[in-house]
């Protein structure tokens, strides 16, 4: 389960300057951040701009870019599958499609009751034991339905 923070620009604040509030260390707060809080807000963009002197595109175009920085909560339990070819072939886009259905959401979603996120990655490193999920980190081999229900706690 994440242990993240409901925003507070103080915590924000003391997280720009343990990392350094320069233009240069601007992935790394947001990694930071993202850790902190689960997802960068606006606020949070508008925060780090100021801190950084630069402007909110420079901000919001790095957000976009990497796709593990979010700018909508994310849910108690980030799902990643495997998108990869290895994966692929192991059966990855059915169990995709089994996870969207028993979740109630498509990628790059979070659930309404804010208890799943589910996103795509592309390889865990994991091919041998494909198709591979990833839940808060954790890395699960040769996912099958059955066995994505028993992580995932569902029926």
């Amino acid at each position: 389960m994440n242990m993240k923070h409901k925003y507070d620009e103080n915590i924000a604040l003391e997280i720009i300057n343990e990392v350094g509030a320069r233009p240069e260390m601007l992935v790394q707060i947001l990694q930071a951040f993202v850790v902190k809080f689960s997802y960068i807000s606006e606020s949070a963009i508008r925060l780090i701009a100021k801190e950084l002197n630069l402007s909110r595109a420079e901000i919001h175009g790095t957000v976009s870019f990497y796709h593990d920085f979010r700018t909508t909560e994310a849910g108690e339990k980030i799902i990643k599958i495997c998108q990869a070819e290895a994966c692929q072939a192991m059966g990855s886009r059915q169990l995709t499609a089994h996870a969207e259905e028993v979740l109630g959401i498509k990628l790059h979603e979070t659930s309404k009751n804010n208890a799943f996120t589910l996103e795509p990655i592309y390889c865990l490193g994991n091919c041998a034991c494909s198709p591979a999920i990833m839940i808060d980190e954790k890395v699960y081999g040769k996912v099958d339905t059955k066995k994505f229900n028993q992580i995932v706690g569902l029926k």
